[in-house]
């Protein structure tokens, strides 16, 4: 029988764990094994759910729990996931293993380091599998604070000033899910017939059978959504992005872009979008047009940049661009797409920022000028660059191209000329990314070698090339059978559909 309270029970006995290692090699070894326990679990998870699914097992949210935590508001520790949950979850386990094999290295303050990123699963996974929305609002903010502390201790460049934006930025997007949470919860009212009066919930089921006042929800949308969108970089709430990503040591940037922009997402989905139909459809001309500037914005972008990070930094905006893209457009298949993006730019983007990493270790330099000539000397890092450069720009085959075809595919079904024009707009941002990609992967990996100290570099280490084959066997499965990814989704998808029909239609 599958507890999601162990995926919080892990990590916890995981971080004290690491916290009562005597060396740094133990405190290597337990993180690791703490990880690949989470990554066990999620995956029993996931096939459980799916044979679940299979079996006829039709119920919204599957393995729910329900405890009392604040009686006197109505705060509930809440629990249940359905196939977009479960997603999420095996995104997190994934990226969090591979992003401990990369640290592997890491000599300053090993303990509090691998304490700091176990503590950042945590979150995660709290927030993913949360059904009261209080709950998920602590789990949230969980994931926050250990982000200052990596940039800022373990970072490089301008880390603190790019750990303080970040955390800033966060904290700002924070207080406006907060303000909208609250607004929501005295918007509703559970009539219980055993009491005189009715209550307030945070129970995020309940609300969606609600029907909240349209001049209610025409308020706490934007809050919600644009709280949410901070986290995911939406434009123009993006600038902390590629200055926290380009200061982050490799493994804070790789749970950044893999884990905590879908944080945001998912909530602009799962509790803006979700709860508040007819503000998600009075809105939608609003978010289709700043999340198809950031498309665009980024890619130009992008651009400009010379060093590694910044160039997956930035286009990060943009590939997050087509998370919200479409969710806005309201379809089945674009809002199926978008979850699709979700997955696909976090194992994508933690493998692009651990082959920089690689790099970077290597060569002490990220600037693509002074680089040239590497795939001769470190043969297994480069094409593992290369590989998630090339899922970046959308070669079939890889998980790219899969996500950004079925988000464009749903969002041409919105038949209005803006929706159209906007939608061939993402299209044509591709050209651009490809450009950059082609570009910053050509100058770093083809060529003469520009520095003989290059002809020296060791390739790929034990750690790192099991990290690689992970993400790069993760992307080409959904790559190359899709289905299966688009099975888990597809009826949770339909779901949050019917309700913004319902909502619609004023049933």
């Amino acid at each position: 029988m599958i507890n999601l309270s162990v995926l919080l029970i892990i990590p916890l006995i995981t971080a004290l764990a690491v916290l009562l290692c005597s060396n740094a090699a133990q405190v290597r070894f337990m993180a690791l094994l703490g990880s690949i326990v989470q990554l066990g679990y999620s995956s029993v998870l996931m096939f459980d759910y799916m044979g679940q699914r299979a079996a006829g097992n039709h119920s919204q949210m599957l393995y729910e729990s329900r405890h009392a935590w604040f009686k006197g508001l109505n705060i509930e520790y809440y629990v249940g996931v359905d196939g977009i949950s479960v997603a999420m979850i095996m995104l997190t386990a994934v990226v969090v293993m591979t992003g401990i094999l990369i640290s592997w290295n890491i000599t300053k303050l090993t303990k509090e380091f691998f304490f700091l990123i176990v503590l950042l699963s945590l979150g995660a996974y709290g927030f993913f599998i949360s059904l009261d929305l209080f709950t998920m609002f602590f789990f949230l903010e969980v994931a926050v604070i250990p982000k200052f502390l990596l940039i800022g201790i373990w970072g490089s460049g301008k880390k603190e000033y790019s750990a303080m934006k970040l955390a800033l930025m966060l904290m700002g997007g924070s207080a406006l899910v907060l303000i909208g949470l609250l607004c929501l919860y005295f918007n509703t009212t559970v009539l219980d017939p055993g009491a005189a009066n009715g209550y307030h919930t945070f129970d995020l089921l309940r609300i969606s059978r609600m029907h909240i006042p349209i001049e209610a929800q025409k308020f706490i949308f934007p809050l919600m959504f644009v709280g949410f969108g901070v986290f995911t970089a939406m434009f123009p709430f993006h600038t902390w992005a590629p200055d926290g990503h380009s200061s982050a040591p490799t493994a804070a940037s790789m749970f950044l872009a893999g884990i905590s922009m879908k944080l945001g997402g998912y909530g602009c989905l799962r509790v803006a979008a979700y709860l508040m139909p007819e503000a998600a459809h009075y809105y939608s001309w609003v978010i289709i047009l700043l999340s198809t500037i950031a498309i665009i914005y980024g890619a130009f972008a992008t651009l400009m940049q010379t060093d590694l990070k910044y160039i997956n930094a930035y286009s990060s905006v943009s590939h997050c661009g087509f998370v919200i893209f479409g969710i806005g457009m309201l379809t089945k298949t674009a809002i199926t797409g978008a979850v699709m993006q979700m997955v696909s730019h976090g194992l994508m983007t933690a493998l692009f920022f651990a082959a920089i990493g690689m790099i970077y270790e290597r060569a002490h330099t990220r600037q693509v000028a002074q680089l040239g000539g590497l795939l001769k000397t470190i043969p297994f890092i480069i094409t593992v660059f290369v590989l998630a450069g090339l899922c970046s720009l959308g070669l079939p085959g890889l998980s790219g191209f899969v996500a950004e075809m079925t988000v464009f595919v749903g969002s041409w079904q919105r038949v209005d000329t803006f929706y159209r024009v906007s939608t061939v707009l993402a299209c044509a941002s591709i050209v651009v990314t490809a450009v950059y990609i082609l570009r910053a992967v050509g100058a770093a990996a083809m060529g003469p070698i520009k520095n003989e100290e290059f002809r020296h570099f060791g390739d790929a280490t034990w750690n790192e090339k099991l990290a690689s084959v992970t993400l790069l066997v993760s992307i080409l499965a959904i790559g190359i059978a899709p289905f299966w990814l688009n099975d888990l989704i597809s009826p949770d998808t339909q779901i949050i559909m019917d309700n913004i029909a319902r909502g619609v239609v004023g049933k």
